[in-house]
């Protein structure tokens, strides 16, 4: 049978395993923390480090460029670094990730971008 839920090993929180927009889920919805438990791609879970991994940024997915040459904007990433190893991976938010902690992790130049992703509004 599995699991329906975590604790998250950074802020203690019961994190449910189900979410909208996320296949595998791999962070804290509170915290955005993580486990590096993937070694090459998303829910291979074959790393043997098990390290805390910090969520030090945002980034937006690649979605290429539009009919006029615009670069477009895809969907908001974090960007995990392993407390242990170092090693750095990008992961999708889930639908019921904290906003608050989102957008504090944003920079200045992206909080416009994030913030419309989020709510929706500028």
């Amino acid at each position: 049978m599995r699991e329906k839920s975590f604790v998250c090993l950074n802020c203690k929180k019961e994190v449910n395993i189900k979410a909208i927009g996320t296949k595998n889920r791999n962070h804290c919805s509170c915290c955005l923390w993580s486990l590096h438990v993937d070694e090459k791609i998303s829910g291979d879970r074959k790393s043997n480090c098990h390290g805390l991994m910090e969520p030090v940024g945002l980034t937006f997915k690649d979605e290429g460029v539009d009919k006029y040459g615009k670069k477009r904007t895809g969907e908001i990433m974090v960007i995990h670094r392993c407390v242990l190893c170092g090693k750095v991976s990008k992961n999708r938010i889930a639908g019921d990730d904290n906003p608050k902690t989102i957008l504090e992790l944003s920079e200045e130049k992206d909080k416009e971008e994030v913030r419309k992703q989020l709510f929706g509004v500028t």
